[in-house]
């Protein structure tokens, strides 16, 4: 019985004291108490948290509270099965909203009062995101028959968004980037492995040397894309391998944390990025570096499917979008010329010039 539940629960044993049962889950230096019954809903949950070095909170909340519900979901099967970067986006959004709303009745909850949660959010899309995922935990209540009233998250008004989503880095921005991290940062190593290979923030984090290669002579990067499974292999340019070289040789992982060894979550990962982006006085994102690349290579005139190697998709479809508005610029620009009526001069306002 007890190999069965070892292999079943990887680095929990069993503690006796005073004749009491425990089940402690110890993993390097993350130690934590896992609540019993052995294999019940609330020890599997606990037992996924643990593998993410998370500690559930001691104090469960009162039952038919926000609090409740989002605990009730972290032990579903929904949760369970969702990917490891879905586990851990969800559980940094619950947290908040379990300190900002935990203690109050589900049941009682009204469309004000989730717009009222949405309006402390700075931005649209942070906004929608609350009333996402209180729908959500609203629809998880009704499915399993623990709420019978209406969603109040589902009437709220969703905010509109900018049509382009995330905003795409220009060039004047990346220049201002680097020239704030120099040399041998490790901000400067994260924007140009982000910029030039595509990879998305859960890709960074795990980014090392295993991923490098030499072929032909020539040095390459090969991973494969957390997020949909699908291999890359893209050059390392000359800039980019500079950067790579003034790692320490003891160093395995790219962007590691202060120790060198250890590699950051997702939600921390972006949390420091976005605050080098603030030294630098940029709007940038991560993701916005990906639709910079995108737009780079359209530009230079790639094909649908080279910038979808970039982008490590599936297809073109979301290359094509790329390479349909550099067309559409370059177009502009001939039709003009075939009018001949292109301004020549440098000047914005030439035809105002005394």
């Amino acid at each position: 019985m007890s190999r069965r539940k070892g292999k079943k629960y990887p680095y929990v044993r069993k503690n006796i004291v005073k004749g009491r049962i425990y089940w402690r889950f110890e993993k390097g230096d993350f130690r934590t108490n896992i609540p019993g019954p052995f294999g019940s809903s609330d020890f599997d949950s606990a037992y996924e948290a643990a593998l993410e070095h998370v500690k559930l909170p001691k104090v469960r909340a009162k039952t038919d509270t926000i609090g409740w519900l989002i605990e009730q979901f972290l032990s579903s099967d929904r949760y369970k099965y969702s990917s490891p970067i879905r586990k851990e986006t969800l559980r940094y959004q619950f947290d908040w909203l379990r300190e900002q709303a935990g203690d109050l009745p589900f049941a009682r909850m009204e469309v004000e009062h989730v717009e009222a949660l949405m309006a402390k959010k700075e931005g649209p899309s942070a906004a929608n995101t609350v009333k996402k995922n209180l729908s959500m935990l609203y629809n998880f209540a009704a499915k399993k028959k623990r709420y019978k009233g209406h969603n109040p998250a589902k009437l709220a008004d969703r905010l509109k968004e900018s049509r382009g989503g995330y905003h795409t880095w220009t060039d004047a921005e990346v220049a201002r980037f680097l020239t704030r991290h120099g040399p041998g940062t490790k901000a400067r190593l994260a924007i140009l492995i982000a910029l030039n290979t595509g990879m998305a923030r859960q890709d960074l984090c795990g980014a090392n040397r295993d991923m490098l290669r030499v072929k032909n002579g020539k040095l390459r990067i090969e991973y494969a894309r957390g997020k949909t499974g699908v291999a890359a292999d893209l050059p390392v340019i000359p800039e980019l391998a500079e950067e790579l070289e003034r790692l320490p040789p003891e160093q395995h992982i790219f962007l590691a944390k202060d120790d060198l060894r250890e590699a950051y979550k997702v939600t921390s990962f972006g949390n420091w990025f976005r605050d080098r982006c603030r030294e630098a006085e940029v709007p940038g994102s991560i993701h916005g570096l990906r639709k910079a690349g995108a737009t780079r290579l359209a530009d230079a005139g790639a094909s649908d499917w080279e910038i979808a190697s970039y982008l490590a998709h599936t297809d073109t479809t979301q290359a094509s979008v790329y390479t349909r508005r550099a067309n559409r610029s370059k177009l502009a620009d001939s039709g003009f010329k075939k009018l001949g009526k292109l301004s020549n001069s440098s000047d914005p306002l030439d035809s105002e010039k005394e």
